[in-house]
């Protein structure tokens, strides 16, 4: 019976990892290679492993671990701050409960899941044990941040560094972003020019990079420069009332409002 259990699990890792990929849409309920929406929103990192199986998922109120490893089938962690390294992206957690102990080491680095060969952004090491076990399970696997899918829309600007904007202060229309969240990319139209990139996004931090733009003259006054810059500016940000609110450590730089 505990090998027909331990198979199933396998089955279903599998199965659920091969079937979610790549599929994602603005729709509550959908699903990525990470898991559904409602998870999305309630974990904001996930991870799994090969040989043992396991899964890690981390949110701001608990950390689940489920596995094939004996005694560690599922274990629950309360939420943990990091501990960040000075000189690269790495981040540290230490959790404990009742009855075991892990280290989470998150790392930006390239990785390749040893089965299904998917590529993911994050590198995930994790020492674990119970209470009454003297040596350290050390596993290893690959994660993902959840980019929130309430970034995936259509934003056209409202305020630019403090200021309301209006059409006169560009060429033809306002400027708008439209952010495709299963992608972490974006593109739309700078006021003047056309723009598109990538978006960066781990917990708390959105960032908008490898802008690039077409290059038609624009006309004296027209604030694309500005606007762009405010945008490669941004490191964080807020949605409530159907705005998009970006902003750095000096404050609000851009607000948007959301137009489907």
């Amino acid at each position: 019976m505990k090998k027909l259990l331990s198979f199933l699990l396998v089955l279903s890792l599998i199965v659920g990892c091969k079937s979610t990929a790549g599929k994602i849409s603005d729709t509550k309920g959908t699903t990525s290679e990470y898991g559904t929406q409602e998870d999305q929103m309630k974990y904001y990192f996930t991870a799994t492993g090969n040989e043992p199986f396991w899964a890690l998922k981390m949110g701001t109120e608990n950390i689940e671990f489920t596995s094939l490893i004996a005694g560690k089938e599922k274990l629950i962690f309360p939420a943990s701050e990091a501990i960040k390294a000075m000189d690269a992206n790495i981040k540290m957690y230490k959790v404990s409960n009742e009855t075991s102990s892990a280290t989470i080491s998150i790392q930006q680095l390239e990785c390749q899941n040893s089965m299904s060969g998917a590529i993911s952004p994050y590198k995930v090491s994790i020492e674990i044990k119970n209470n009454s076990e003297l040596e350290l399970k050390k596993i290893t696997g690959c994660g993902n941040y959840n980019t929130d899918y309430r970034l995936h829309d259509i934003w056209v600007l409202e305020e630019l560094n403090g200021f309301k904007v209006f059409i006169t202060d560009f060429q033809r229309e306002l400027p708008r972003i439209e952010i495709n969240s299963a992608e972490n990319k974006f593109m739309g139209y700078g006021g003047c020019n056309a723009v598109s990139g990538s978006i960066f996004y781990e917990k708390d931090v959105l960032r908008f990079t490898q802008v690039i733009s077409t290059r038609m003259a624009c006309a004296p006054g027209n604030k694309e420069g500005e606007f762009t810059k405010a945008l490669q500016s941004t490191t964080t940000y807020s949605i409530g009332d159907n705005r998009l609110t970006l902003s750095n450590p000096s404050g609000k730089i851009l607000v948007f409002r959301k137009v489907d």
